[in-house]
């Protein structure tokens, strides 16, 4: 494939992103179509790489172009993006950057857009120093993100923005967790060392792992016999907050991609019964080829889980996890695109969303057990304001106080920040359901 076409092929997947598509969806669809290893890589090095800086790049564009694209050259917007992170950000020759990202216009059927690329990326390269000055005045351009979230972050966290800024665009580490069911975390680690794959453990975490360099699936030992499963180190922290015992009846709620549950069958292979419950049918796909790989096995439903009386067969549980759908704010290292296809109207339609589902699966909770309220959002609104207000409306709920180290304390549960103890932006909250219903204050 030329690399012309491969460039067109990044600046269309950017197009369809612009458009409220996520970047995995049409990576996955786009990167099939390619057969050659290093092409497929290309391409996704690109999509990330513009997404992650895509208002960055922009600015940069509007002190190239004499007057702004119109919309129905989106594709040729897009084009132009990819070409200036090309020159911005990869080790790509200059004059393959531009000539290729150039060629690439010859399959648009637009003329004019040749001779506009060539000018747009030569005046890059002419000007590069003076723009990128320039450009530091502009809070989109410097710090990579919308305004309003680079807003929402700094009246969230004052003390803390400019790093949740710089975290977010960083790469993500390369995150596992071991199956102590299968061996010890030292144990594989000696195995990664014997193949010369640098790493080291995740101390907050009793099963975690960071891999220095990554690498496909295939080539990490064990993966297709179970031993070891990718997963970031604040998700781990799920399971082994739920004090899991055998015997025990427990709901994973909102339960894809299967992560957080499979991580809970392995510490605790003696629970009487778990239920999953997932309402999107791809993401189910995804939950039950976790589980087979692992050899384990959940009660998986396809439903919303909110819906209780359309599921639930009526048994109570000892033990809920509740993974709630959110912004997503605090992954946003590892989904850029987040930033693109959030707006601020959705933080509240969320916030609702979340409570709706607390309020819906409380009930389904014996008396005396616990529900563990978490996202990985890092704002407010989706996290302790959700909570205060459950709170104010369940007189049977109480907080369980998290005796742990990491995250930040906040006035209920505990937050961790992007980048924070090399972990993904997280949020948990506690509950444990009173064994008698107290009395509201009169």
């Amino acid at each position: 494939m030329s690399s012309g076409h491969l460039r067109l092929i990044a600046a269309r997947i950017i197009n369809e992103v612009t458009e409220g598509r996520s970047l995995s969806d049409c990576l996955d669809s786009a990167l099939r179509t390619i057969t050659d290893a290093r092409d497929r890589a290309f391409v996704q090095a690109v999509c990330y790489g513009v997404c992650r800086y895509y208002t960055r790049l922009d600015v940069i564009l509007s002190h190239l172009l004499t007057k702004p694209m119109k919309a129905k050259d989106s594709d040729v917007h897009a084009l132009l993006l990819v070409g200036l992170y090309q020159l911005m950000a990869m080790r790509i020759p200059e004059y393959a950057a531009v000539t290729e990202t150039v060629n690439a216009t010859d399959k648009l059927k637009k003329s004019w857009a040749r001779g506009l690329t060539n000018a747009v990326l030569r005046g890059y390269l002419r000007q590069r120093e003076t723009i990128e000055q320039e450009v530091q005045d502009d809070a989109e351009a410097r710090y990579a993100h919308p305004e309003w979230w680079i807003n929402a972050i700094k009246k969230a966290w004052p003390d803390h923005w400019q790093e949740i800024l710089e975290a977010n665009n960083a790469h993500p580490p390369f995150s596992l967790r071991v199956n102590q069911q299968h061996l010890a975390r030292d144990k594989y680690m000696e195995t990664l060392r014997l193949l010369n794959h640098k790493a080291h453990s995740i101390p907050e975490t009793h099963s975690g792992i960071i891999l220095e360099t990554p690498v496909s699936t295939a080539e990490l030992p064990g993966f297709s016999a179970g031993d070891v499963s990718v997963q970031d180190g604040a998700a781990q922290l799920a399971a082994e907050l739920l004090d899991l015992e055998a015997k025990q009846y427990v709901l994973d709620a909102c339960a894809a991609p299967g992560g957080k549950l499979t991580h809970l069958l392995e510490i605790e292979p003696g629970l009487s019964a778990v239920t999953a419950v997932e309402k999107d049918k791809l993401r189910m796909v995804a939950i039950k080829e976790n589980l087979a790989r692992l050899k384990l096995s959940a009660k998986c439903i396809c439903h919303d889980a909110g819906d209780v009386e359309n599921w639930w067969d009526g048994q109570l549980f000892d033990r809920i996890l509740l993974d709630a759908p959110c912004s997503a704010s605090g992954v946003v290292r590892r989904h850029p695109d987040i930033k693109l296809l959030r707006q601020p109207e959705d933080i509240r339609r969320l916030a609702g969303e979340q409570a709706y589902l607390l309020d819906s699966l409380w009930p389904l909770l014996k008396p005396g057990g616990l529900f563990l309220y978490v996202t990985c959002s890092i704002f407010p609104e989706e996290n302790v304001h959700v909570l205060k207000r459950f709170f104010a409306s369940h007189s049977d709920a109480q907080e369980e106080q998290l005796k742990v180290s990491w995250g930040l304390p906040v006035e209920i549960g505990r937050q961790i920040l992007p980048g924070m103890h090399h972990m993904d932006g997280f949020y948990y909250a506690l509950l444990r359901k009173a064994e008698v219903s107290r009395q509201p204050a009169a």
